[in-house]
């Protein structure tokens, strides 16, 4: 590893590292196959509809983001780069150590107010000790992103992922009810959908403290609420996400939207996460985790 505090693969368990960087090749494989069709033509197709007239959301999804923003990189002599590598020759890129988001640039933040910037720091600081991503747990609603397969009715939607730390899900109703009342907060929240044309509006709140919005500090209260809107154009879909959070943010966040693609590659089992970060630690300096 050529990164000098690259925490991220002794951090996380050497399995989910192997099966991370497993996944990443291969969607980047999928990703750069001769002729196949980019973003403009799979939105250019009809967009399918169920029964009801509801556009349908069925499939796997791939898309920028998630984990595949590890992409190993085998440098001349011969050692494996995750993060922070030097530009491949001829690409363009901004790489190195002081850019581990490529030519991506640095991700949007959330703006914090004044008196919590000082909090954001320490957490980000000590993000190896703080961050609970790091430690196996759920990575928390934005920050898991988009869904990578959708499973829809007409009551309901199940959203499945595969992210850094396994599987998992969410069910979201779309039948009108409410939230759920006298519930735990949780890692993912209570969803509930609705429909506005064709536009499904996710609402999810009752979160519990212990995740970030994003990387890099980036903490919420438990009165977090989160807005995710999804439309199908054709063979893909637009997605973003709002975070609400009034008693620490100066205004709402809206993350950078994402467009996902309709894939035939199926989700397959995650490796199971250990924590084995104690015995791997090298120091406690912060470390990049451009999500």
């Amino acid at each position: 590893m050529k990164h000098p505090s690259l925490m991220w693969s002794v951090v996380v368990l050497a399995a989910v590292f192997a099966a991370t960087v497993a996944t990443a090749a291969s969607s980047s494989a999928q990703a750069q196959v001769p002729g196949a069709p980019g973003i403009a033509e799979l939105a250019k197709k009809p967009t399918p509809r169920l029964a009801n007239g509801r556009p349908d959301l069925n499939g796997t999804w791939k898309f920028e983001g998630g984990i595949s923003f590890v992409r190993p990189q085998t440098l001349p002599d011969g050692s494996i780069c995750v993060l922070g590598c030097p530009p491949a020759p001829g690409s363009g890129q901004r790489g190195g150590a002081g850019n581990p988001f490529g030519a991506r640039g640095a991700p949007d933040f959330p703006k914090y107010k004044s008196e919590f910037l000082a909090k954001v720091k320490d957490l980000s600081d000590r993000q190896v000790q703080t961050d609970t991503l790091l430690q196996c747990q759920a990575p928390g609603v934005p920050r898991i992103g988009p869904p990578h397969k959708i499973v829809q009715n007409a009551r309901e939607v199940v959203f499945l992922y595969d992210d850094v730390n396994g599987g998992f899900f969410r069910i979201v109703p779309t039948d009108g009810r409410p939230h759920r009342k006298g519930i735990s907060p949780s890692y993912l929240g209570d969803a509930i959908g609705r429909w506005e044309g064709d536009t499904l509006v996710v609402e999810t709140v009752a979160f519990n403290e212990e995740t970030w919005l994003t990387d890099n500090g980036a903490f919420h209260t438990g009165d977090l609420k989160v807005i995710e809107r999804l439309r199908r154009v054709g063979d893909t879909i637009e997605y973003q996400a709002t975070a609400q959070d009034p008693a620490i943010l100066t205004e709402p966040w809206v993350m950078r939207p994402r467009t996902l693609s309709l894939t035939d590659q199926e989700l397959e089992e995650s490796a199971r996460c250990e924590d084995r970060d104690l015995e791997h630690i090298i120091d406690g300096s912060h470390h990049d985790n451009p999500r």
